[in-house]
């Protein structure tokens, strides 16, 4: 077992233990005891899918969940590796192409998993190239065509523009959301299918620079093009992920309050910048 402190997060540590069973609770807590159980945390290709920053995701709900006096546990699942039996949060980030095509096929082969985890409400946030996997399909800017795993029903064409640049968008459920999106990948959302909000500031953004529409949601999935990382400018975004973990866990209904004084401070400035 090895303890890490987390780069950038003062005095925060993670258990990383991919040698225990998932299933135990934490060591010397109280099988009882809600806050003393470890959440468990899965990453998503983190070698190849972090190229944007997006482990800060993992930083922020690992710093929060300790802050509420949880003790959360990361599991790094990369190609060709274990991946734990239990995952309470999945997270999943960006990549350039090549490091798609890297995690593309082994994601196909954790299809019926992740469609389980899905089923049983499991929280997940899919982030850019993520995104575009968990989706129905992606035509590559090169001709081919991928096959998606099918979570989201979201189709994904390749274009040569780029769309790139800070962006807000208001969300029906989590208000103001801001962050920084950088793709030239354009999704479609289909049928059964909601979009995370709708692009107030920012022309050409978005899913697809067309339909205003920006990420996806269905059950506690949430798919997003917005970088930054986008969970420490969107903390409610990031405590409704670990309310759903606590929910189906613990049957907690509420998230703990967290006194973070400068999150408001941080995003007022976030807001000014220009596109």
């Amino acid at each position: 077992m090895e303890v890490v402190a987390l780069t950038g997060v003062a005095a925060a540590t993670v258990v990383i233990d991919e040698d225990a069973d998932p299933d135990a609770d934490a060591e010397g807590a109280d099988a009882g005891d809600d806050v003393g159980r470890p959440i468990d945390i899965v990453q998503l290709y983190p070698r190849d899918m972090n190229i944007y920053g997006d482990w800060g995701n993992t930083l922020t709900i690992v710093r929060r969940l300790q802050w509420m006096g949880f003790v959360p546990r990361v599991h790094d699942v990369e190609v060709g590796g274990p991946a734990p039996r239990r995952a309470d949060i999945v997270l999943g980030g960006g990549g350039q192409d090549s490091g798609q095509a890297k995690v593309y096929r082994d994601l196909l082969e954790r299809r019926a998993w992740l469609q389980a985890l899905v089923e049983i409400g499991t929280p997940m946030l899919l982030v850019c190239g993520m995104y575009q996997l968990f989706g129905r399909s992606f035509d590559t800017i090169g001709g081919q065509q991928l096959t998606g795993i099918g979570v989201l029903d979201v189709h994904t064409r390749g274009e040569s523009d780029r769309l790139v640049g800070n962006v807000i968008v208001d969300s029906d459920q989590f208000g103001e959301l801001i962050g920084f999106e950088n793709h030239s990948g354009q999704s479609f959302l289909g049928e059964g299918v909601q979009p995370l909000g709708m692009v107030r500031r920012g022309h050409g953004a978005g899913n697809n620079g067309q339909d205003g529409t920006e990420g996806a949601r269905v059950a506690n999935v949430v798919g997003t093009y917005l970088h930054g990382p986008v969970l420490p400018k969107n903390p409610r975004l990031a405590d409704y992920l670990i309310g759903a973990a606590l929910a189906n866990r613990y049957g907690l209904m509420r998230v703990p309050e967290v006194d973070e004084p400068y999150t408001e401070q941080t995003r007022a400035v976030a807001v000014t910048r220009p596109r």
